[in-house]
């Protein structure tokens, strides 16, 4: 009995990616969740995030923006349909994991990671268009943005390496501090949304409910917790020249304290200057590239090498499952 095969392992049969194309493929799904936070971002600034005022739907009787929406329907509607844009790059990614030889099931279970996240993410969009802009289910949003990042930015790492066990680069006592750093950082920017949902720029110009407490106060709580990863920061990149770690991990550390220090710096003029809208969007944008920096940085502290993996033969079909 001839098995049925589906349509990935159909593809798989008569195409097979090249590294570059698959480190492409790959890459473009990190672009596309930078801009669509970054896009997310703009509908909130501009007051559009009831532009659409239902979900799936635009309208309750249409599917698409209508003129009467005016400016904030089509800007919402717009970032709508670059979820679809999102899905086809992260669909890019996975064919080319499936079409992989041989089969790398770990890289392929990564891209669908990726697939359900944005899937997920599309779902508490439109709770939260249905709750009225909730400013819990926003950071919910976000942070599912977010964790979308963290997946793709894995997931073009592991496009570099081979399927062997992590092998360390660096002492444990500095894989540890690398943690800190990460664990920081997501506490930094999980400590933005909170300022966000108490602050201005609540997404609409109707009456949108806002997080009990002063967003002055969340502010200078979010500082606080940025000079702590700008400490850690500091420190990794002077242990690493210590321990006379890899050119490359060293030069993602210094990467690393460039993002933070152009982060920290758009922070506190928009905070004196009233919040404008496109230093926010910037904010944003550098929220994304800190979050990246920060997650390339601990990724190079271990290496699998690429030769382990070419060595295993094409008919075996498996290899090990990714771990990070």
């Amino acid at each position: 009995m001839v098995p049925v095969l589906t349509p990935l392992a159909l593809i798989a049969r008569r195409w097979t990616p090249t590294p570059r194309t698959l480190r492409r493929a790959a890459l473009s799904a990190v672009v596309m969740t930078v801009l669509i936070i970054v896009t997310g971002g703009a509908v909130r600034l501009t007051g559009s995030g009831l532009g659409c005022d239902t979900w799936p739907k635009c309208t309750d009787d249409s599917l698409f923006a209508t003129p009467e929406q005016g400016i904030h329907g089509a800007i919402e509607f717009g970032n709508r349909m670059l979820t679809y844009v999102l899905s086809a790059a992260v669909g890019w990614a996975i064919i080319a994991a499936r079409s992989t030889k041989p089969w790398r099931r770990g890289l392929t279970r990564l891209g669908w990671a990726q697939f359900w996240i944005v899937m997920g993410n599309a779902v508490i969009g439109g709770i939260t268009v249905w709750a009225g802009l909730n400013p819990w289910t926003v950071a919910g949003h976000f942070l599912l943005a977010n964790a979308l990042l963290t997946v793709a930015v894995i997931t073009w790492q592991r496009t570099r390496e081979g399927d062997t066990a992590p092998r360390p680069r660096v002492p444990r006592p500095v894989r540890k501090l690398s943690w800190a750093v990460v664990v920081t950082s997501g506490l930094l920017i999980a400590l933005g949304t909170t300022v966000t949902g108490s602050g201005k720029h609540a997404g609409d110009s109707s009456d949108v409910p806002r997080m009990p407490w002063d967003w002055a106060d969340a502010a200078h709580l979010h500082a606080a917790a940025a000079w702590v990863v700008c400490a850690l920061a500091i420190a990794m990149w002077l242990v690493l020249r210590v321990v006379d770690a890899p050119d490359d991990t060293r030069a993602r550390a210094r990467d690393l304290l460039i993002v933070l220090l152009a982060q920290g710096g758009i922070g506190y003029v928009q905070f004196f200057t009233g919040v404008p809208e496109i230093l926010v969007s910037a904010h944003m944008l550098g929220s994304s590239l800190m979050w990246i920096a920060v997650l390339r940085l601990a990724l190079s502290l271990r290496e699998r090498p690429l030769e382990a993996s070419a060595r295993l033969p094409v008919e075996s079909g498996s290899a090990v499952s990714a771990t990070v």
